[in-house]
């Protein structure tokens, strides 16, 4: 590819982030390069001494309606567009008086800032950058004579290329450039799109625009031959996207899944109310607890599952203290996600290099209305995020038997459990812990079965000789179709079960219930995961 280098003389400078302006602007002029700008741009680099011209004095028009109108004129347009190689274009611009401008950087109005700082509505629409967008794209398409700046961290790259090139860019950087251009300006107007439809209380609207930033290129995907990238979209939801990270090696694409289910899964539990913990490994829950100290809360968690939880991810509602610190470290762990941690957990956790330690600053509402997506061949399918809670639903007892106190505070606790685990999914579980987890199987008995296994593999590793299923609660994500995997529950030593209800063997699945002695609540919700 030929380098084609293309000389700045002019650069439009019109940012709202300032960041490292001044000392960009600087060797600009240093280089020989006649500044334009805008607003507080052109304030911001006359105070710093620099000389630039007012677009106004390029357009012969004043800023007009506070700002709205300034850049969207053909002296600025015309710069942009015209392609320097073509006669036609040049005898326009002598024509109208149109100069060149070889260089434009644009960071556009914060739009994403003010809706996740729940501002009013007009100022969101104030918000939204007109001149910004349209700049960009004219600039990103003349991209073989303009280069388009929109990110703060690309400065360095243009002055570099700049310097090597005698004041000039080459093509390679004006293409990279423009795509990233084109990029930021779809990704902002699906920002604005989306927040539109939520205005509106739009679910379908007849366009869904996607965009995102991406947070860190990754070395690989689920499997070492499959690409991947970390992207952060402008939803400000508390979680594995915003944490700061404060230890460990980069996370991989596995890492980032299986924590985002871990802390979505652990903020089901009010810090208020009690310390909980969730351990993930492949994305299913394999251990859950509450209790009154996070270490007690993890102790009765690994306690489901120690096998699986090698290599697991750990996930804690409240802020990491050093005696939960110690515990987890004692075996491999890949992850730590909590909302904060003192300063001696750190120092426990940096005894193990490799752990990565992530601070999230607070927890994520389960309550909280958000999209989640799935991609398939040719399209992908949005949906509103699962954010029914327990807590809020009226619990329908079924049976002749009603739950004792305990029973139902369990049940609880384990429906909060069973809407993070895959589909099919049934929960065993016993004083504010899980004894017993099985996870996306094809039929319901086999969760059952399975679920009933692991508590008593849990019991063996325990030293204990009766399965910790016995006088458990069982929880499923979605009604029995038949009465067998209620029964399977109810020889695991269950005695009593929470479902969403609904089958057309409900009376069956009820009678079976009954002539067991479980007691049975119905909650009429679902939680499918799949």
């Amino acid at each position: 590819m030929p380098n084609e280098p293309r000389r700045v003389t002019r650069a439009l400078l019109s940012v709202s982030d300032k960041t490292g302006l001044i000392p960009f602007a600087t060797r600009l002029h240093e280089m020989g390069v006649a500044l334009v700008s805008t607003g507080g741009t052109r304030q911001a680099l006359a105070d710093a001494g620099l000389p630039v011209a007012d677009v106004s004095d390029v357009t012969g028009f004043p800023e007009m309606m506070d700002g709205r109108v300034k850049t969207l004129h053909p002296a600025v347009h015309g710069g942009l567009l015209a392609i320097r190689s073509n006669p036609v274009h040049q005898a326009a611009m002598l024509a109208h008086g149109i100069g060149p401008i070889d260089l434009l950087v644009v960071n556009l109005y914060p739009f994403e800032a003010t809706v996740a700082a729940g501002k009013p509505y007009d100022d969101c629409i104030e918000n939204i950058d007109i001149g910004g967008p349209a700049m960009i794209r004219a600039a990103a398409k003349n991209h073989h004579d303009v280069a388009v700046v929109v990110d703060v961290a690309d400065y360095d790259a243009v002055l570099a290329d700049m310097t090597e090139q005698d004041g000039a860019t080459t093509l390679a950087l004006r293409r990279t450039l423009a795509a990233k251009a084109y990029a930021r300006t779809g990704s902002y107007d699906a920002a604005i799109s989306n927040w539109f439809a939520t205005q509106l209380g739009e679910t379908t609207p007849t366009f869904r625009a996607l965009g995102g930033m991406l947070v860190e290129p990754m070395r690989y995907g689920e499997n070492p031959h499959q690409w991947a990238g970390f992207y952060r979209t402008a939803e400000k939801r508390p979680g594995v996207s915003t944490a700061r990270q404060v230890q460990g090696k980069q996370l991989s694409y596995n890492n980032i899944n299986d924590t985002d289910a871990a802390f979505e899964a652990v903020a089901e539990f009010d810090p208020a109310r009690t310390a909980g913990v969730v351990i993930v490994k492949h994305a299913n829950p394999c251990g859950v607890a509450e209790g009154a100290s996070l270490r007690e809360a993890y102790e009765k968690a690994l306690r489901c599952d120690p096998v699986s939880a090698f290599g697991g991810i750990v996930a804690l509602n409240r802020r990491l203290d050093v005696d939960a610190a110690k515990a987890i470290v004692e075996i491999f762990t890949e992850v730590i996600i909590a909302p904060d941690a003192d300063e001696e957990a750190i120092a426990v956790v940096a005894a193990k290099k490799n752990l990565r330690l992530l601070l999230t600053g607070g927890l994520p509402d389960p309550r909280q209305a958000g999209l989640t997506l799935r991609t398939v061949a040719g399209g992908f399918l949005a949906q509103s995020r699962d954010n029914a809670v327990v807590d809020d639903m009226e619990l329908k007892v079924v049976t002749k038997r009603a739950p004792s106190a305990q029973e139902l505070a369990d049940l609880r606790f384990a429906f909060r459990v069973a809407k993070h685990v895959k589909s099919n999914a049934i929960v065993y579980a016993k004083g504010g812990a899980t004894v017993g987890i099985g996870a996306g199987q094809m039929s319901r008995v086999d969760s059952s079965r399975i679920a009933a296994w692991k508590a008593a593999e849990a019991a063996k590793a325990a030293g204990l000789a009766e399965t910790l299923a016995k006088g458990s609660v069982v929880a499923s994500d979605a009604f029995f179709p038949f009465a067998d995997g209620l029964l399977a529950a109810a020889e695991a030593g269950a005695t009593a079960v929470i479902q969403p209800g609904g089958s057309m063997r409900d009376d069956e699945v009820v009678k079976a219930a009954d002539e067991a002695g479980l007691a049975m609540v119905f909650t009429g919700r679902r939680h499918f995961r799949h």
